[in-house]
């Protein structure tokens, strides 16, 4: 058996304009979780996109050694013929397919006539489902009937029918809440176990420090050091988040949550929005309530965090408010600035001071075929636009403008938004709705799959925006992150407004302790 199974060597790698990898080198040991992290832009999807052959041989330099012979890989099969399989963070299923179908999709099994061998499928299939801990499904069961959760599994399988030797993992538990993430983890352990080599690339440290052999940092697309996580006997090694940290963004984030820097306008105190017993029910299944008879409030220079467990229905009050842009709205009103307004449109919203940054940055937050300068300019194009047309210089000022006080790295504002990194990507979503100058921003899931160092920049701009007055919601399935950003913060369950802490009477027992109760608050109760 070879000492590493996988070697990288002086891995470089250009686009137009932008060295994304110089000298890149790594190497994971059989049997090894090998994490990689980095701030977003650092390079590591890059890398991995080498790796697994969606960058062929001879568009970057360097050398590919996988299990001690030099790897020319021309495209994806060549690398799964391998048996190196990636799982990317947008998962890659058909909904409307069965777990069957989708397991083997593109990989079929077929008889001698050339037919899909149904029986051999299903029978593979049930053993690949019991391998992953699916054991309530059937392999008939269609990938729209199942959870997030159980869907990253189903691509977990879908990798191991490829015989995978190798897996790679990105950003596994993005989407998934607490008890998915743990059981996807334990199953990293168990693959260790079996032999399998894994490399994880994810931003919670935490989970990192509890699973991965190794970790290896790259910032600006290079190599900064690899780190031991696990000593040889398996105990953990010494290695802490803020050593971690510190090599990803070369510095060190001493203030992850900014001090929060109070309001003193003259409509301090005084409540932006309020919201009224909003019922929304499912568009599919009109019997069901999925936003219950909700009331809360938020004031100008708050910010008002909205915790609950998957299926609480925090996105769904959010997108059903801004415009009524999901389910069937039952009842409820809305008054900004204790004036009743209609909301019954996105366009409506808009006009009324209401801007919603949405958790799907990608399918509804950006064009990503279009540039940084055009995105930042879509929800408010009459502020750049003469005589109905759009003004091309006034557009390029604003987003310049914006480039420069969010930091988002690009060589200039005309580059197509889906080249950039998720970290900048959410700069560009919520300079668009801040250029809009809301007086009520939804920011559902701000800091998903982005690094720390983003995150960090992210908290600044919330605490800024709360500084010049704005009222800001912030949906988030992170607790750390709401009671350190938070004034206070309201938790739903099953649809219903379950409870409302100030940030000095909530920790994280508490919170769940409200988030798993089935009372619905009064109005009263909540003020």
């Amino acid at each position: 058996m070879t000492e590493h199974v996988l070697e990288m060597r002086g891995i470089t790698k250009t686009f137009p304009g932008v060295r994304a990898l110089d000298g890149v080198g790594m190497s994971v040991a059989p049997g090894e979780i090998h994490a990689i992290c980095g701030e977003n832009g650092a390079g590591k999807s890059t890398l991995m996109k080498i790796l697994s052959g969606v960058h062929p041989h001879g568009s970057y330099q360097g050398e590919i050694r996988f299990e001690g012979e030099p790897c020319v890989f021309r495209d994806i099969k060549d690398s799964e013929r391998r048996g190196i399989v990636i799982i990317h963070q947008e998962l890659a299923l058909v909904p409307h397919l069965s777990i069957a179908e989708n397991v083997f999709l593109g990989n079929e099994r077929a008889n001698r006539a050339g037919m899909i061998n149904w029986t051999d499928t299903l029978r593979e299939t049930e053993r690949l489902m019991r391998r992953v801990g699916l054991t309530e499904e059937r392999p008939t069961t269609t990938i729209a009937e199942l959870g997030v959760g159980k869907q990253q599994l189903v691509e977990i399988a879908k990798a191991l029918a490829k015989r995978a030797r190798l897996l790679i993992l990105d950003e596994p538990t993005a989407a998934l809440n607490d008890e998915d993430s743990a059981k996807l983890l334990d199953l990293i352990v168990e693959f260790r176990e079996q032999g399998i080599s894994c490399i994880l690339i994810s931003h919670k440290l935490n989970e990192i420090r509890r699973v991965a052999d190794s970790v290896t940092i790259l910032r600006d697309g290079r190599t900064i050091e690899t780190l031991p996580v696990r000593a040889a006997q398996g105990a953990p090694a010494e290695v802490s988040e803020d050593r971690i940290i510190r090599a990803m963004v070369g510095r060190e984030l001493t203030r992850f949550y900014p001090t929060r820097t109070p309001y003193t306008g003259e409509l301090a105190g005084q409540v932006a929005m309020s919201v009224s017993d909003w019922t929304v029910r499912h568009p599919l299944d009109p019997a069901r309530r999925v936003v219950d008879s909700v009331s809360f409030e938020v004031r100008h220079g708050e910010i008002l965090g909205i915790a609950g467990l998957m299926g609480a229905g925090r996105t769904e009050l959010a997108m059903s408010l801004f415009g009524r842009s999901w389910g069937n709205y039952e009842r409820g009103s809305v008054a900004m600035g204790g004036r009743p307004v209609s909301t019954r449109s996105v366009s409506e919203a808009i006009e009324h001071g209401l801007a919603y940054v949405t958790e799907d940055r990608k399918t509804y937050g950006l064009n990503l075929i279009d540039t940084i300068s055009r995105n930042i300019s879509m929800a408010a194009l009459p502020r750049v636009a003469r005589r109905g047309l759009v003004d091309g210089h006034a557009e390029t000022r604003v987003a310049e403008r914006f480039r420069a006080s969010m930091n988002i790295k690009a060589p200039t504002v005309f580059e197509q938004v889906g080249r950039l990194s998720g970290g900048n990507q959410q700069k560009v979503v919520l300079s668009n709705w801040i250029n809009a100058e809301p007086r009520v921003l939804i920011l559902d899931e701000p800091t998903r799959g982005i690094d720390v160092g983003a995150k960090s920049e992210i908290y600044t701009v919330i605490d800024q925006l709360a500084a010049e007055g704005k009222a800001v919601i912030v949906i988030s399935s992170e607790l750390s992150e709401l009671l350190g950003i938070c004034d206070r913060i309201a938790t739903m369950a099953a649809g219903r407004l379950t409870g409302v802490l100030d940030r000095a009477d909530a920790d994280q027992e508490s919170l769940m302790r409200l988030m798993t109760r089935t009372e619905t608050v009064s109005g009263s109760e909540e003020r």
